[in-house]
């Protein structure tokens, strides 16, 4: 291993560093490292690093490891100070994180970083990192020839559902829907992706008892060499036939992703997949844009009260003062009124004629039901196949198959 001493040596050969309060700290990363890049690395302390970057020496340098544990959360100043100096030479930076909270990694992630691997160090993910690395300089150093995505062949639909409020049931009602549509034909079933924006509290995962999976994050946190095989590691499946993105398992800034992350990540899915269902956070972020310029129906899911009466009125204004598309957005009623309710049926058309929209779906309150299959983690077809919320559902998934598949035959 070289040590802080050789740092004058780096223009002989040596094409990384390692960067850490204390590198003894981590043995098997040293083990890694000269097992990989054998005596062509360097160590260098965080107190030394950023005079380092700043000399002509670190010119030949390819990439840097930082490693940093728990202890080191107090100090993410300087080591985003780092990574940005690091950054800014063209020098690429691997994260090796030994129990750094997703706080502290998302900081690290807007600094510059642009690969993270868990400490202790599973069998080749350094290697795996390096190879990363690399190739995005190989990448780079193409400059008029962008890395290709490996992308399919279709022109899936993209299905957009946000609540107005909550408890409107917009995740049961994504969740749901998409399990209708690919449940639509069973001679030729259509591939549907239901994707959960909701990087926060997003519930698609709970609501089909699904795990989160690590690589959602690694995914969110750099999208600018996304393909199909790196969106597919990130997937998991459901009842052996329906491909998911779930949350994140933990809490993250939802600015963690802007507009051109989020448009990479639906046209990826819907280059492979038929539909793609898009459980949008509440809160209106940076881009919410993004997304309903993509989708082909944006469902805005509400109630008869007060509150989503006021709600959607914020929300049209602020799409038309952004010049969103707001003719995409289709009014869902949450726990409708029945047909034989006609105070209700009142109370629905005063609603609309108030909001100068139409509320053109009406599901109704499919009762206990809802809150067994969503506990469950299954769909309402499966545990109340009766239930008139999933019928209506069901008439609604049918209805938008025989739209597309009609679209499809005239194109």
């Amino acid at each position: 291993m070289a040590d802080s001493d050789e740092e004058a040596e780096v223009g002989g050969g040596i094409i990384a560093c390692t960067i850490s309060r204390d590198v003894q700290n981590f043995e098997l990363l040293i083990e890694d490292m000269e097992m990989e890049l054998g005596d062509r690395w360097g160590d260098l302390s965080i107190e030394d690093a950023s005079a380092f970057l700043d000399q002509s020496e670190a010119a030949n340098v390819q990439f840097v490891c930082i490693a940093l544990d728990a202890e080191d959360e107090e100090d993410l100043v300087r080591y985003g100070d780092v990574i940005r100096k690091a950054a800014g030479r063209g020098i690429k930076v691997i994260v090796v994180a030994e129990e750094v909270g997703p706080t502290a990694l998302y900081q690290l992630t807007r600094a510059g970083a642009k690969e993270f691997v868990p400490y202790p160090l599973p069998d080749g993910a350094l290697r795996e990192a390096i190879e990363r690395v690399n190739s995005a300089k190989e990448a780079e150093a193409a400059a008029d020839t962008p890395r290709a995505r490996k992308t399919g062949n279709k022109e899936g639909v993209i299905l957009a559902v946000h609540g107005l409020c909550g408890g409107a049931g917009s995740t049961t009602f994504a969740v749901n829907l998409g399990w209708e549509l690919i449940n639509i034909d069973k001679k030729v079933q259509p591939k549907v992706c239901v994707i959960d924006l909701d990087l926060q509290f997003g519930a698609v995962a709970t609501y089909l008892d699904l795990p989160r999976r690590d690589a959602v994050f690694e995914l969110l946190s750099d999208t600018s060499g996304l393909d199909f095989d790196s969106f597919e590691q990130a997937l998991v499946t459901f009842g052996e036939k329906m491909q998911v993105l779930t949350a994140p398992s933990d809490i993250l800034p939802l600015d963690l992703i802007n507009s051109e992350d989020v448009g990479r990540i639906l046209e990826v899915a819907r280059t492979n997949f038929d539909y793609v269902i898009v459980d949008m956070p509440k809160t209106m972020v940076q881009w919410t844009e993004a997304v309903i310029n993509s989708a082909h129906v944006y469902f805005a899911m509400m109630e008869l009260d007060m509150r989503s009466a006021q709600n959607a009125l914020r929300t049209i204004r602020a799409f038309k003062g952004e010049d969103m598309p707001v003719e995409k957005m289709r009014y869902v009623l949450s726990r409708a009124p029945g047909m034989t309710d006609l105070t209700g049926k009142s109370r629905i058309k005063r609603l609309a004629e108030s909001l100068d929209i139409v509320i053109e779906t009406m599901m109704p309150d499919g009762g206990k039901a809802i809150q067994t299959a969503c506990d469950n983690g299954t769909p309402l077809a499966d545990v109340a196949g009766k239930n008139p919320l999933r019928k209506e559902l069901q008439k609604l998934a049918l209805s938008i198959h025989a739209v597309n598949q009609s679209v499809s035959k005239a194109a």
